[in-house]
């Protein structure tokens, strides 16, 4: 397959180059594509050095799919117009989530809605893609009612600068000709932790946690799945934690959620609280399942799990993600 990469040279680009590679995706000829100021410039690639091409001449080479991570603004702008040229885009911004018209894929959970007809199809927010991975078997099995979700998420969730000022921060080092480093943040970050990831909505909730409500419920197909979230930026690099609490209509067994949860694919259950195993994000780090642990009942109301939940948020929660897309797409004969 002829494959573009939009945003080839931003964290999450770069790991789409790098998980296609890993997983040996068909990648028959390669367009990295990135900004104006960026095109000549060089990615690796299986060992292979790629120029980096405008989004004018990616369209115009005709690829089959085009991996989009360049931002909401680029893919508003950019999608409509590879998808008018027979492409199909797979886009990792927010920029189509909701839109009634397009899917939100978790390939493990909704696939099969994916058609010929789909041109863009949305990648979820990272954040969501951990959560419902594990969810999803125990909506079917035991059907979810509400979901109270608090996050731990690192700065490569935000990117290259947040990195940068996080580094700055605890080796005290200057950068620029400000004589002072990045500031992805309006706060430190090192020794620090933010309750606020993106901006903040009318109803007091930030955008990152209504994504998370919204997209939940439009990944598992159910509206009346009743979710509340807080968002929080801590200082770690590489990782997103979650602790989920989720109350069910129906009753469940704990050992039949660890052997639904084990036989989940995408999903590692590490849970042994007595020998203090439990999944962290350093564990996670450039591995693409979604790991679960500290499972116990909720002491103060029925039918209700506490669980924890990590993953690498630039590959299951970007990257790899849509990667599974295109070779769903592929083997599947929908481009």
């Amino acid at each position: 397959m002829k494959v573009a990469v939009v945003g080839a040279t931003g964290l999450v680009g770069s790991k789409m180059l790098q998980v296609l590679a890993e997983r040996n995706f068909p990648v028959t000829e390669l367009l990295p594509v990135a900004s104006e100021k960026s095109v000549g410039k060089e990615v690796e690639f299986k060992g292979k050095k790629y120029k980096v091409v405008s989004a004018a001449d990616a369209i115009a080479a005709k690829p089959d799919v085009a991996l989009f991570s360049a931002g909401g603004s680029t893919s508003l702008s950019w999608a409509p117009q590879f998808a008018a040229a027979g492409i199909t885009v797979i886009d990792n911004s927010s920029a189509w989530r909701m839109d009634p018209t397009k899917k939100l894929v978790v390939p493990e959970i909704n696939a099969d809605a994916i058609t010929p007809e789909d041109k863009i199809i949305a990648n979820p927010n990272c954040s969501t893609i951990q959560m419902v991975v594990p969810l999803n078997p125990l909506h079917k099995k035991y059907n979810i009612r509400r979901i109270v979700v608090s996050t731990y998420q690192s700065v490569t969730g935000t990117g290259v600068k947040a990195v940068e000022q996080m580094q700055g921060e605890r080796n005290k080092e200057v950068k620029g000709a400000a004589g002072e480093y990045p500031m992805a943040y309006k706060y430190p970050i090192d020794l620090n932790v933010i309750p606020q990831i993106d901006v903040f909505l009318d109803n007091g909730y930030t955008k990152e946690e209504m994504k998370m409500v919204n997209e939940t419920r439009k990944i598992l197909r159910d509206d009346s799945i009743r979710v509340t979230a807080t968002t929080v930026r801590i200082p770690v690099v590489g990782g997103h934690s979650e602790s989920v609490n989720i109350e069910f209509e129906k009753d469940y067994d704990l050992d039949e959620v660890r052997e639904i949860l084990s036989n989940t694919p995408g999903v590692t259950v590490v849970d042994d609280p007595a020998n203090a195993l439990y999944p962290m994000p350093k564990d996670a780090h450039e591995k693409d399942e979604v790991f679960v642990g500290r499972l116990r009942r909720d002491e103060s109301q029925p039918r209700t799990l506490n669980m924890w939940i990590v993953s690498d948020n630039l590959r299951k929660g970007a990257a790899t993600n849509a990667v599974q897309i295109a070779e769903y797409l592929n083997a599947n004969r929908l481009v």
